[in-house]
């Protein structure tokens, strides 16, 4: 395991100087196939799984043959609703499913540890000692980001006493504002930069993140 440093702010986007990342965490070899594994798990759950069509037994009419069988000389037809027929029901349509996917514990902890240790060998792990803000201003949180050179999207993880600092960041179209127990792995890779303070990286380092399913992904508790 590696270990790597990130940079220290205070709240008002001072540098502190440098923190020490839990190696078990934010230092490990990458596993780029888990990843993948749990992130299309992850955008497969958020799917809602309810277009719908009728078959040919659901559409209204068609009760009636439109002709006998035979003497026309046209093809012979049982219902005109039928697929062939315009209204008529669709066939092999899709259906209301749920496209879920189970997903071990293990593996989903090791793609969140993997994800984090991506983004800690970028240098994108940012600390911020505590943001203790009296009132939650936009143009705080915007000059925090811009001292901490988090240009992109980042993602700013939030203890849930950090009342001020969720209402000055979440007006931020490129932030996503989460707990230590929701961070996922498609949250990490999403982002630029992933936003610490030093009670949520603390939380994080200790594992907090498994207590709590991420999110749309089911947990098989059988692997």
């Amino acid at each position: 395991m590696a270990e790597y440093k990130a940079p220290l702010y205070a709240s008002d986007g001072s540098r502190k100087g440098e923190i020490l990342l839990e190696p078990a965490v934010f230092g490990i070899e990458p596993n780029v196939a888990v990843m993948h594994q749990v992130v299309t798990a992850q955008m497969a759950g958020a799917r809602s799984g309810s277009a719908s069509t009728k078959t040919r037994a659901e559409v209204r009419g068609g009760g009636r043959k439109p002709w006998r069988q035979k003497g026309t000389g046209r093809a012979r037809q049982g219902s005109i609703r039928a697929p062939q027929w315009r209204g008529g029901g669709v066939a092999h349509g899709p259906r209301p499913r749920s496209f879920e996917q189970r997903t071990p514990k293990k593996m989903k902890r090791l793609a969140l540890r993997s994800a984090l240790s991506s983004r800690a060998a970028e240098n994108a792990i940012r600390v911020v000692e505590s943001i203790l803000w009296s009132e939650g201003k936009t143009k705080q949180a915007v000059a925090l980001l811009a001292a901490l050179s988090a240009n992109g999207k980042a993602v700013v993880v939030l203890a849930s006493t950090d009342i001020a600092a969720e209402r000055a960041f979440r007006n931020l179209p490129q932030v996503l504002i989460c707990d230590p127990g929701h961070l996922t792995t498609y949250d990490v890779l999403w982002s630029d930069a992933v936003i610490f303070t030093t009670d949520t990286l603390s939380a994080v380092s200790a594992g907090a993140f498994e207590v709590t399913a991420s999110d749309f992904v089911k947990e098989d508790d059988s692997k």
